[in-house]
C-alpha cells in the first residue's frame, strides 16, 4: 500500500508515522506508546517475508531470493516511516499499484484476510477469467488445516466477496472437479453505469462432461493451464 499510495524516491518512501498505522489497521487513536509497540512488529513482518522466482529447465534451476522490502526504519520523534525496496522488484511493486488502486474492498474487508487474499488474487485476473477451481483457491490461500475446512474457508471468503458488492458467482461442478463461475467484478463495489461493459456471462454447465475429460480438467488446473490459454494456443498454431 505505501508503495501504491505515496511518492517513491530512488528505491525508498516515506510516510508520516500515523498514515502508515492505519494501512496496518491500527486506529490512530491509540497512544504513542502503544502505537509503537504495534508498529515494530508489522515493520519486522514485512522486513521478513521473502520472495523468491525460479525457473527450471530440464537440467538447471535459476532462482532469485529476496525480501518484500530491503529494510524498514521509523521515528517516532521526526514523525516518518521509511521503507527501502528491492530495485528489481519495481515491476511487482507495479502490479500492486494496479490491484490495489481500488481500496474499497480491502477498507470493506478488515480482519478477513482469507477474503483480502482472493480478492487480490481474483482482481489480478484478466477479463473474462476462465472458471477457476475450487483447489486453486485453496492453494492461493495456502491453509494448513484439513481440505473439508480449507473448502469452507474458500466458500465463507467468495460469499463475503458476495456481501461487499464486489462479485457475483456461481458454483458448478465438472466430474469432480468444483468451479467458481464469476460473472462481474467491481471493485468500486457499485453497477458502473453501463452494466453490459461488464464481464462475462455465466457459462453454460456441461452436465456431460466424461470422467475422462473431467480428469483432463483437472490437470490442466493443477499445472495452472485456463482454457483461455488453450483457446490462445490453438490461435496461434
Amino acid at each position: 500500500h505505501s508503495f501504491a499510495r505515496h511518492k517513491v524516491i530512488g528505491d525508498k518512501v516515506e510516510l508520516p508515522f500515523v498514515e502508515f498505522a492505519k494501512l496496518c489497521g491500527i486506529p490512530s487513536s491509540q497512544s504513542s506508546r502503544k502505537l509503537r509497540e504495534r508498529i515494530s512488529p508489522s515493520l519486522k513482518r514485512i522486513a521478513g517475508t521473502v520472495i523468491s522466482f525460479s525457473r527450471t529447465t530440464e537440467k538447471h534451476t535459476k532462482e532469485y531470493i529476496t525480501h518484500l522490502v530491503q529494510s524498514a526504519y521509523y521515528d517516532t520523534e521526526k514523525d516518518i516511516v521509511q521503507l527501502q525496496a528491492d530495485p528489481r522488484l519495481f515491476e511487482l511493486y507495479q502490479f500492486d499499484r494496479k490491484v490495489l488502486l481500488q481500496l474499497k474492498a480491502i477498507n470493506a474487508l478488515k480482519r478477513r484476510e482469507s477474503a483480502q487474499a482472493l480478492y487480490t488474487f481474483i482482481e489480478s485476473l484478466p477479463r473474462d477469467p476462465a472458471p477457476i477451481s475450487l483447489a486453486r483457491l485453496r492453494a492461493r490461500l495456502n491453509l494448513k488445516s484439513p481440505v473439508f475446512s480449507q473448502n469452507q474457508t474458500v466458500r465463507r471468503a467468495m460469499e463475503q466477496l458476495r456481501e461487499i458488492g464486489y462479485l457475483d458467482y456461481t458454483e458448478i461442478q465438472r466430474g469432480r472437479t468444483k468451479l467458481f463461475c464469476i460473472h462481474y467484478r467491481r471493485p468500486k463495489l457499485k453497477p458502473p453505469h453501463d452494466e453490459s461493459a461488464e464481464n462475462p456471462q455465466l457459462p453454460a454447465t456441461p452436465g456431460d462432461v466424461s470422467p475422462e475429460m473431467a480428469e483432463k480438467l483437472a490437470l490442466l488446473d493443477k499445472l495452472g493451464i485456463t482454457l483461455d490459454d488453450l483457446e490462445k494456443l490453438f490461435k496461434s498454431r
